[in-house]
């Protein structure tokens, strides 16, 4: 099985989708996610055409496919909003993002569906479906994967009948797909120790077909928490073996794996912390925990 697997890396203003690229690859990546700018504020540098031809070219000569690298839609895109001020600005920030994402030549994007903020579910939900039939007014165009949450709050697409309905009333959604996101799936109830099971509802309830990525995460909190704090892999309340599963499985050989686990502080603290990726990839391609990993992490970095 050919594994497609990667992390979120960083989108620096100098190299652009160079840097990123040369990140991943110093993870040992053969894929990878990132956020076009900041993801809390709307400030964007201006795409560099020369640095996104020598992102091209390396990513050919390394052996990553870009139809396999996603981008993330920053959190402040809030399409459940019922504000109308608010709602407009997260529907023409979006469609900038789909811009950006085409001027890149990537195909998908990550949204986060939204939260309704008091308004209500079922209000919430159709904001989101409205937005979005005027965000995916085209037939043809990057793809946006609705991302499953984890009910923090007033989140939506906490469940799969959720998402579904965003998808049924979206015209277009030709053009719409699904991330799973292993952390969120547990703290949103769902129990991923049985993974087929859950894969088997999805497809029932959407349809297999319309998984577009995976967000590979360990969970710090209980089944159904709605809390979302991620942990690092195989250290959380999933396991190591559980996400093994889940990432080698037979149905998902073509969709990308992307681990978000938080950095390693040296010390306790949080002002020097260190992306664990490279290690937790290593573990994931020998199928085997490494016990130590949080100490070799801090030994590769010192």
């Amino acid at each position: 099985m050919n594994l497609i697997i990667g992390s979120h890396v960083s989108y620096t203003k100098d190299e652009g989708l160079l840097g990123s690229v040369k990140e991943a690859l110093s993870y040992n990546e053969n894929t990878f996610m990132f956020y076009t700018g900041a993801p809390q504020n709307t400030f964007r540098t201006e795409i560099n055409k020369e640095k996104v031809k020598e992102a091209k070219e390396l990513m050919e000569n390394k052996n990553i496919n870009i139809k396999n690298v996603i981008i993330h839609a920053p959190y402040i895109i809030n399409l459940a909003n019922d504000n109308e001020e608010k709602y407009n600005f997260a529907i023409n920030f979006l469609k900038q993002e789909l811009k950006r994402a085409t001027e890149l030549g990537i195909d998908k994007i990550v949204l986060h569906p939204g939260s309704h903020v008091g308004i209500g579910e079922e209000k919430g939900l159709e904001n989101i479906a409205k937005a979005l039939n005027v965000v995916l007014n085209e037939k043809e165009g990057p793809i946006i994967c609705l991302e499953t949450m984890a009910g923090k709050g007033t989140e939506l697409g906490k469940t799969f009948e959720e998402i579904k309905y965003i998808i049924d009333n979206v015209k277009n959604n030709n053009r719409l797909m699904v991330c799973l996101d292993t952390c969120h799936l547990n703290d949103a109830g769902y129990d991923i120790t049985n993974f087929d099971n859950l894969l088997d509802e999805f497809d029932k309830i959407i349809g297999i077909e319309k998984i577009g990525c995976i967000h590979i995460n360990d969970s710090k909190n209980e089944k159904g928490s709605h809390k979302d704090r991620h942990e690092n892999i195989g250290i959380g309340t999933i396991g190591f073996d559980s996400l093994i599963k889940i990432i080698y499985h037979d149905k998902l050989k073509e969709v990308s794996k992307i681990l978000e686990t938080p950095y390693i502080s040296m010390d306790g603290g949080k002002d020097r912390t260190y992306p664990p990726y490279k290690f937790e990839i290593e573990m994931i391609r020998n199928k085997k925990y490494n016990e130590n990993l949080l100490e070799d992490i801090r030994k590769n970095y010192k």
